[in-house]
């Protein structure tokens, strides 16, 4: 979502004459799109802006302007503490509120020290200029599109819903007619967003949908050829989105569904509001839909008062479900959160030593994953040249990137392939003749 959350920023910029450069000594506003979910990622912020406060003094020595901003959920978290901490910040700015951006970016350039990190009334979607069509096609076949914002599950480690607020859908029409101008640019697939986003239901012509029928109707759009969303709760996965799964071609078999844990005390602890055995039914029931589906999911390691049989128990449920990927972390205390103010809070090594045991069991099943696609056919969406001369790279359905001889088509082009071996992170291919 930040890199749909930058990419909608640099959009609201470009009418103020704003361009993005990849050289930060060129830019007179550099902006830092921020995560709060660990806190190793909340203190890089800090780190980087010390960097970018010393090319602010060399730039106003050579008497020429450079402004510096806090975007995302560091900014909408700590607010005022930035400026604090790092006067040399003119702008802090929240998820909510990047629709005054242009406005804040001038207000700074007058000498005033800003932060908007109020929940805005209106609707920022509504307010956010459409990217120019030039903006979408550079970049690339694939695009992301944020349907949904927000969280209501208040899970005890999660900062989310303090960060982004309470679960807000957007209206179908809205979806629909970004949709259109992402195809009508060229992009081939698009992956819904949202911190929750099997939570949507929007509110369509004839009462409010969910995210199975949703989908539908973005598959009618034309020139959208491969559908896909994240991130999901357990909870929220019903009948029709199931559906969907099961009859609609265009939605690719890869599914992002945590679990977090396999412990019912810890899922307690947690707030996850289901069981291990709900989770393991509920990929049943989608497996049954949708026999070709592989499963990701994220783990947290060391949550307060897990125990070596708690860890056994997440142990078990990764090698009951074999996940094709997954994302793993210790648990990372973060303030305001239910799970930083609890006992027993795990020691720092035993998290490390239980993190790479985990890692090493889905990092097994990953390349087991990979390697029972070897000799396999597949469509794959082309969608950049490769690193070495004559290749090109695709996606396969389940995310992987597949590189193949650059005879096999041009960007955008969805290819048949068959995959000839199974690498560290990607796949190679032949072309299908």
């Amino acid at each position: 979502m930040n890199v749909y959350d930058s990419q909608r920023m640099a959009d609201a910029l470009a009418r103020d004459g704003y361009q993005p450069t990849e050289v930060m000594e060129e830019a007179d506003l550099v902006l830092l799109n921020t995560c709060h979910i660990r806190e190793k990622a909340a203190e890089k912020v800090y780190s980087e802006l010390g960097r970018i406060r010393k090319l602010k003094e060399e730039r106003a020595e050579k008497g020429d302007e450079l402004i510096i901003g806090v975007a995302g959920c560091v900014a909408q978290a700590e607010g005022q503490e930035i400026i604090r901490r790092a006067p040399a910040v003119d702008l802090v700015i929240g998820p909510q509120t990047y629709h005054r951006l242009p406005d804040a970016v001038g207000r700074a350039r007058r000498g005033e020290k800003i932060v908007e990190t109020d929940y805005a009334i209106e609707d920022k979607f509504e307010h956010l200029p459409a990217p120019e069509r030039r903006a979408v096609r550079s970049r690339g076949v694939t695009a992301f599109l944020t349907v949904q914002e927000g969280c209501d599950k208040f899970c005890t480690f999660c900062v989310v819903p303090y960060t982004r607020g309470s679960e807000v859908s957007r209206p179908v029409a809205q979806i629909l007619d970004e949709a259109r101008r992402l195809a009508d640019a060229g992009v081939r697939e698009l992956t819904l967003l949202g911190q929750n986003v099997n939570a949507w239901h929007g509110e369509g012509p004839d009462g409010e949908w969910g995210l199975g029928r949703l989908l539908f109707r973005l598959a009618e759009v034309p020139s959208i050829e491969r559908l896909r969303y994240t991130t999901s709760h357990p909870r929220d996965m019903d009948d029709e989105l199931i559906a969907a799964h099961r009859d609609l071609d265009k939605l690719m078999p890869y599914l992002h569904l945590p679990v977090q844990a396999g412990s019912d005390r810890i899922l307690k602890a947690m707030n996850r509001r289901h069981k291990a055995v709900d989770y393991l039914r509920l990929i049943d029931r989608i497996r049954a839909a949708r026999p070709d589906i592989a499963m990701s999911g994220d783990f947290i390691v060391g949550f307060p008062g897990e125990t070596d049989e708690d860890f056994e128990a997440t142990m078990r449920i990764v090698r009951e479900v074999t996940y094709a990927q997954a994302f793993s972390f210790k648990y990372s205390p973060r303030p305001g959160t239910p799970g930083a103010d609890m006992p027993f809070q795990v020691a720092e090594e035993v998290k490390d030593e239980r993190l790479q045991r985990l890692q090493a069991l889905l990092t097994e099943q990953q390349k087991a994953f990979a390697a029972g696609l070897v000799g396999k056919e597949m469509d794959i969406l082309i969608e950049k040249p490769g690193r070495r001369t004559g290749q090109i790279v695709g996606r396969s359905p389940w995310l992987q990137p597949v590189i193949v001889d650059e005879t096999a088509g041009e960007i955008g082009d969805i290819v048949r392939v068959r995959i000839t071996e199974a690498g560290a992170n990607s796949l190679f291919s032949e072309p299908v003749l």
